[in-house]
């Protein structure tokens, strides 16, 4: 029987992650987004999934890894291999990442926690030995902040009800 937590490994402009597989409800290619005018940088747009808005926040440009808007002007090419990683929880939301690569079991000897200091709102939780590479452990719930979630309720909000004014 095998043990340990499983991760899901994800490339974020050529940085390592994992993200707790039990957080994960989808993965889904990219589609085609839609995106506000004046939405932040890391929110890559608004997936319509059967009648809900899910925002899509684009995780490069929210770390400061890519530049914002990369979701949308990404070649045909280069938006081929990006996907979506659909969450678990009350408030429908989606990550963008360029790929998503695997998934592990991790025995937890092989888990570091991270000081909630060391990083941005403590994201990344912990140092994760994948092999012989260091992988980093990101808190999903910690991906966004306090004011950012609420800035994202409100359009989330803005687009579920311009959703709405289409239906038939």
């Amino acid at each position: 029987m095998t043990t340990g937590t499983a991760y899901l490994l994800v490339a974020i402009a050529g940085t390592e992650c994992a993200l707790p597989r039990g957080a994960v409800r989808e993965i889904l290619p990219l589609p085609r987004l839609w995106r506000p005018p004046g939405a932040p940088g890391a929110l890559a747009g608004f997936l319509n999934l059967a009648g809900s808005a899910v925002p899509v926040v684009d995780l490069a440009a929210l770390f400061g890894l890519g530049q914002p808007g990369t979701a949308i002007a990404a070649t045909n090419r280069a938006a081929l291999y990006r996907h979506l990683i659909l969450l678990k929880g009350e408030s429908p939301l989606a990550l963008l990442v360029d790929r998503v690569a695997d998934v592990v079991r991790v025995e937890p000897d092989r888990v570091r926690p991270v000081a909630d200091g060391a990083t941005l709102n403590g994201c990344v939780a912990a140092e994760i030995r994948v092999g012989e590479r260091l992988v980093h452990g990101l808190a999903v719930d910690r991906i966004l902040l306090a004011e950012e979630r609420d800035r994202l309720a409100a359009q989330t909000r803005d687009a579920q009800a311009r959703l709405a004014e289409w239906a038939a």
